[in-house]
């Protein structure tokens, strides 16, 4: 019996740099994608952010959740720069991970080049 559409998280299984951003989305590895990054060591994730978000611990956990394969974390906060909570940047730096907030535009640059680094860099990317 063939079976309805099945929407799934957005999920690449890699690490890959991004190619381009803004009109609200991403491009990467030859794919787009509308809405807002978690670029970690497991894959490239789509993360429910949206500018002006409260930048809450919870949001981060997937984060937190590889923080023993994570050094830096650039926080991409939209169009304009926004400072990280003192209770996140606490939780990130209580699991071994520095936190660097920027606009998207530059966490986007700054990520690439970590990562063509080999670096062990993470970012979270609010689409701008």
């Amino acid at each position: 019996m063939a079976k309805g559409i099945e929407i799934r998280e957005a999920h690449f299984p890699g690490r890959a740099p991004i190619d381009a951003y803004g009109n609200g989305g991403f491009r990467f590895a030859d794919m787009s994608h509308k809405g807002s990054l978690l670029c970690l060591p497991s894959g490239i994730h789509g993360w429910d952010m949206q500018e002006g978000d409260p930048l809450a611990v919870e949001a981060f956990s997937k984060v937190l959740a590889e923080a023993g394969e994570i050094e830096v974390l650039l926080v991409g906060t939209g169009a304009n720069l926004k400072p990280i909570p003192a209770d996140l940047k606490a939780a990130l730096k209580a699991r071994g991970i520095a936190s660097d907030p920027m606009s998207t535009g530059a966490a986007v640059r700054t990520f690439n080049i970590m990562l063509a680094e080999s670096r062990a860099v993470a970012a979270a990317l609010i689409a701008v």
